[in-house]
């Protein structure tokens, strides 16, 4: 009877473990579409916990800290080489999982992850301009409206606080290239965002309300984000800057230090399937790189401006790359003179 006794409680221990399977994702705020995770936890059995982040500096500087209990990131394309490079994240092998064959060949063999031995897409879109055409009748497609903002939109302007972002932005206006070096572009565009912020009446993260409602006429945001704002107020159009704009792609990694790895890889395969990436790009409004999920994605999103990019303003748009850390060194000076 011992014996039957201690052969139950083992099963019963081990069932119990076996349900016990969890993942703790690490990603940007409101991103994740609860849908999702919804259908991943019915046909895994593991259960998610998401924490959310606001930029991927904070990520960044979080998981390197240590003691985050996260299995899964979401870093952004410029971010993953610095993520390699400290060792941050394991090599988890997505190009030899089942639903790799479903990845759009234009993001396999990318610049911050070659044949993709770390992460898989999650989502890509562009950084450019949101205005309020009620209070701007005027051109969208330029970073004026946030650089040297007319009359009209002053003191109803909102920049994300993104150092790459906005910095970009500003490069390109001053016709230097991403990562210039160049001390004359520098200056002018120090002194322009500098010159700029009296006008804006913020920089923060999370404004799709305060856009709908009215309280911000313009700034500087996502596409998807403001795909977002325009299906809650249809007078929100988004700008692709004709100076430069930037275009990212953020994608999924398994951390070095995961406890459920096995969870975690699970993740990264199951949001290679069409529908599931397509409930991806659902949510948030993006783009997200897996052939075959147009099939699944709502019907405004085939057409919608904020997902296709104007044919004449195609080629202003340039990815995102790490800059060398001096250059880099430069940018935070004139950055923290900007949060003065």
């Amino acid at each position: 009877m011992k014996y039957t006794i201690a052969a139950a409680t083992a099963l019963a221990l081990s069932a119990a473990g076996a349900m016990a399977k969890e993942l703790n994702i690490y990603n940007w705020g409101n991103y994740t579409n609860p849908k999702l995770i919804e259908k991943f936890e019915a046909e895994t059995g593991i259960k998610v916990t998401i924490t959310d982040y606001d930029s991927n500096d904070t990520a960044l500087a979080k998981v390197k800290a240590g003691g985050h209990g996260f299995d899964v990131v979401v870093p952004s394309n410029s971010y993953i080489p610095i993520w390699v490079g400290e060792g941050l994240l394991m090599e988890s092998r997505p190009d030899q999982m089942e639903n790799f064959k479903n990845v759009d060949p234009v993001w396999v063999d990318v610049d911050w992850d070659p044949g993709r031995h770390y992460t898989v897409p999650w989502q890509w879109g562009s950084v450019g301009v949101v205005v309020n055409t009620k209070y701007y009748d005027g051109d969208i497609d330029t970073s004026s409206i946030f650089l040297d903002p007319p009359e009209s939109l002053r003191g109803k302007i909102n920049v994300v606080p993104e150092m790459g972002d906005v910095m970009s932005l500003a490069i390109l206006y001053h016709g230097g290239e991403l990562c210039t070096g160049d001390k004359e572009i520098l200056k002018k565009v120090r002194d322009t965002l500098v010159d700029a912020k009296q006008h804006w009446l913020g920089m923060d993260y999370g404004n799709l309300e305060k856009f709908a409602k009215e309280d911000l006429w313009a700034g500087v945001n996502w596409n998807g984000s403001t795909f977002r704002m325009r299906l809650q107020n249809d007078a929100i159009r988004y700008g692709y800057p004709k100076e430069g704009y930037t275009l990212w792609m953020d994608s999924v990694a398994v951390l070095k230090d995961a406890k459920n790895v096995d969870e975690a890889k699970a993740f990264q395969n199951f949001i290679m399937d069409p529908e599931n990436a397509a409930l991806i790009s659902e949510f948030a409004r993006y783009a997200n790189g897996i052939k075959g999920s147009d099939a699944f994605m709502p019907e405004d999103m085939k057409t919608a401006r904020e997902i296709i990019i104007p044919a004449e303003l195609v080629d202003k748009g340039h990815f995102t790359k790490p800059c060398d850390p001096e250059v880099q060194k430069i940018y935070t000076r004139i950055w923290t003179d900007l949060q003065k």
